[in-house]
């Protein structure tokens, strides 16, 4: 079911779509704009997956600082994953300077507790939706080459996403840059 949002006038500019539904044990999950007061939770669910260093988690905050601030009219897009009424997760991505409709998704995260059960798969979905309807030529992701992000690696793949490039000791020694690609549109290139 889609929803529109009503919201005051100082947030007119933030995306309005919110998707609603009950799950198959009857938990209503709702996805959303995410909004300032979303910052210190998904902050702390962030921190909490274990799977972000602690310079992350401070960029995190300047990114969504960043995204209410201005950044939300230039395109960006941040939603949340809502389950019950409690916060579970959240997807952000925006188009790439200079290219042509090629979008980068910067952050997915789901609580600890909720991972494996979809939720990923639903945000990530929600996302490629939303680049398609503006038309997004391609939707590029990075991660990390360490064990720690294998199932990180293996959820991409699993999605339709293919390795494009590896960009060696890009975040440590050790640590190369991994670089998913999936193309938007139908035709791909002519």
């Amino acid at each position: 079911m889609s929803l529109k949002r009503k919201d005051d006038a100082s947030k007119k500019d933030l995306p309005r779509i919110v998707k609603a539904r009950a799950n198959k044990t009857g938990r209503l999950e709702m996805i959303r704009p995410t909004m300032p007061e979303d910052t210190a939770p998904l902050l702390r669910l962030s921190e909490a997956t274990g799977m972000f260093k602690p310079v992350e988690i401070v960029a995190l905050r300047e990114v969504l600082d960043d995204y209410h601030a201005a950044n939300h009219a230039a395109g960006h897009q941040s939603f949340t994953l809502e389950q019950d009424g409690h916060i579970i997760g959240f997807v952000y991505f925006a188009p790439a300077a200079m290219t042509d409709r090629t979008w980068y998704l910067y952050w997915i995260a789901i609580a600890s507790d909720r991972q494996g059960k979809g939720h990923g798969s639903r945000l990530l979905q929600w996302a490629e939706d939303i680049i398609r309807q503006h038309a997004g030529r391609q939707l590029l992701i990075e991660t990390g080459s360490v064990p720690h992000y294998e199932p990180t690696r293996q959820f991409y793949l699993r999605h339709g996403y293919q390795q494009a490039a590896v960009i060696p000791d890009y975040y440590a020694d050790g640590d190369s840059m991994v670089v998913f690609l999936k193309r938007m549109d139908v035709s791909g290139p002519s």
